[in-house]
C-alpha cells in the first residue's frame, strides 16, 4: 500500500516502519505518506500507541535526500517545508503516546522527527546530529524550535551551531533520548513501554498529551487555568469512573476510551 513506509498494527499497537534504504533518507514522498499514515492512526480507534523506528541495522533516517534538495528553488523548497512539516505537525498532534525507536543513524531531518514524538528509545549504537549548518542552510522541520524546547537553548544551539554528531549515551545525557539500550533489544523495549501504555486510558492520555503541548506556549497563570479545564473535562468520562470505581475496588480497570 505504501512504497516507502512498512505499517504494522497488533494489539492497539502500530508500527511504523521507514524503509527507503540503504539509510532511510526523507524524500517528499515519504513525508506524504508519513502525513497520510498518521491520520489515518490517529482516526482509528483500535490504534492506542504508534511506534516509529527505520528498516535496516544502519540507520533510522540519515537525514533529506540531498539529490532531491541539491537542485531545489527557494519556491520549491518552501513548498518541501510545508509537506515535511505538515507530516511532521500531523505526528506531534496525535492523539495517541508516540514512541522514537531509534536504531541507528537520526541526523538531520531524522533528528527531527524523533523531535516530534512523546518518548525516545536509542540503540546504543544511535547517532544524533543536526549537520545543516555544514551544508550552509538550517533545518527546516522544526528543530530550531523544538530542541530548546526539549533540551534547553544552550544544548541546542551547541547541538544546531556546530552540526557535530553525539552518540546515544550522550543524547541521554543531554536529555534528548529517554533511555538507552542495546541494540538488539530496541524493538522489544519499544514494545514494552507501549504495552504500559496502550492499558491507559485513551481518552485521557489525549488530554493530557495536548494539555502538555499546549501549556508549553503560554504563560504558567495560562496554562494553569487550561490545565483545570482538562482536569474537569475528563470527570465526564466514563473512563474516570472506571479508573476511580476500580481502585476503591482493588481491580484493575478496563478502560474504554471514552
Amino acid at each position: 500500500m505504501y512504497e516507502t513506509i512498512g505499517l504494522k498494527v497488533d494489539e492497539g499497537i502500530a508500527t511504523i516502519t521507514l524503509n527507503r534504504p540503504p539509510v532511510n533518507a526523507l524524500n517528499t514522498k515519504l513525508f506524504h505518506e508519513l502525513g497520510q499514515i498518521a491520520s489515518e492512526l490517529d482516526a482509528d480507534p483500535a490504534v492506542r500507541v504508534v511506534i516509529i523506528t527505520g528498516s535496516g541495522e544502519k540507520a533510522f533516517a540519515a537525514g533529506v535526500d540531498i539529490n532531491e534538495m541539491k537542485d531545489m528553488t527557494p519556491l520549491e523548497a518552501h513548498h518541501f517545508c510545508k509537506v515535511s512539516g505538515n507530516a511532521f505537525s500531523l505526528i506531534e498532534n496525535m492523539s495517541k503516546p508516540t514512541i522514537a525507536a531509534v536504531n541507528g543513524l537520526a541526523l538531520g531531518g531524522g533528528c527531527e522527527l524523533t523531535l516530534t514524538c512523546d518518548f525516545r528509545l536509542a540503540a546504543d549504537k544511535a547517532k544524533f546530529a543536526l549537520p545543516e549548518i555544514n551544508l550552509g542552510i538550517i533545518p527546516g522541520g522544526g528543530a530550531t524550535q523544538r530542541l530548546p524546547r526539549l533540551i534547553g537553548v544552550a544544548r541546542a544551539k551547541e547541538l544546531l551551531f556546530l552540526g557535530e554528531m553525539i552518540d546515544a549515551n550522550l543524547a541521554l545525557q543531554y536529555g534528548l533520548v529517554n533511555k538507552v539500550v542495546p541494540a538488539a533489544e530496541l524493538m522489544q523495549e519499544a514494545k514494552k513501554l507501549a504495552d504500559k501504555l496502550v492499558v491507559k486510558s485513551s481518552h485521557t492520555l489525549g488530554v493530557m498529551k495536548n494539555s502538555v503541548k499546549q501549556g508549553m506556549d503560554i504563560s504558567l497563570p495560562q496554562a494553569l487555568d487550561f490545565e483545570t479545564k482538562h482536569f474537569i473535562l475528563v470527570f465526564a468520562s466514563d473512563d474516570r469512573r472506571e479508573g476511580i470505581g476500580a481502585f476503591i475496588e482493588k481491580r484493575k480497570p478496563a478502560f474504554t476510551g471514552k
